[in-house]
């Protein structure tokens, strides 16, 4: 993406919330994995072998498998919810996500594949915001990114931290969750973040006027 767009307040919050989304959901579904539960609370073994239930069910009985997927969604999440290696989150969430959406395809999921898709070209625009440091992967020469962008502010790193460590303390410590409880928690740490970071972000370039 250009410089300038980078340098709008609401195109960096846009980015910083989208990490937030996509690594407090992948954080919140891999710790059933990495506790050794099902992802649903029933056995899919009863069902066709081509159903979607089956294939969880499969890969639940893997035991190391899925374990390690879960470890992969933790540690995709965790990255992407820091800020600060954000870039790396979103490498290696790409993968994860896009087997996701073509599993999602593969079966049926009713509308899950709109929401999996979503999180799909959410991931890519996550890429392209870091496209000029990124590029070198490919050979092509890396533009240096000097413009300061909000997600060097401690703030939102905290903010993710705080995100991050409720989302996980929460799934370990409590069996029957409550989704609304979780995501309105979620709500207000991201709202205090915003709140306190659009302030800081504010008295900064007031004081570069000055």
């Amino acid at each position: 993406m250009k410089t300038s767009t980078k340098t709008k307040i609401w195109a960096q919050i846009f980015i910083i919330y989208t990490r937030y989304l996509i690594g407090g959901a992948f954080v919140f579904a891999s710790i059933i994995k990495i506790k050794g539960n099902r992802f649903t609370g029933d056995s899919g073994a009863e069902n066709p072998i081509n159903s979607a239930w089956h294939f969880f069910e499969t890969m639940y009985q893997s035991g190391l498998y899925w374990r390690f997927i879960g470890f992969g969604q933790l540690i995709a999440g965790f990255l992407l919810m820091t800020q600060r290696y954000s870039k790396l989150g979103a490498l290696i969430n790409f993968p994860i996500i896009l087997n996701i959406f073509v599993i999602t395809l593969s079966y049926y999921f009713a509308y899950t594949p709109v929401v999996t898709g979503l999180m799909l070209v959410a991931n890519i625009i996550l890429l392209f915001w870091e496209w000029n440091e990124l590029k070198v992967i490919f050979n092509f020469n890396p533009v240096p990114d000097k413009t300061f962008r909000m997600e060097h502010d401690l703030t939102w790193q905290i903010t993710g931290l705080s995100l991050f460590f409720f989302t996980f303390v929460y799934r370990i410590a409590v069996e029957r969750y409550n989704l609304i409880l979780w995501f309105g928690i979620c709500l207000l740490l991201g709202f205090l973040g915003f709140i306190t970071g659009l302030i800081r972000e504010r008295k900064r370039r007031k004081s570069l006027l000055i």
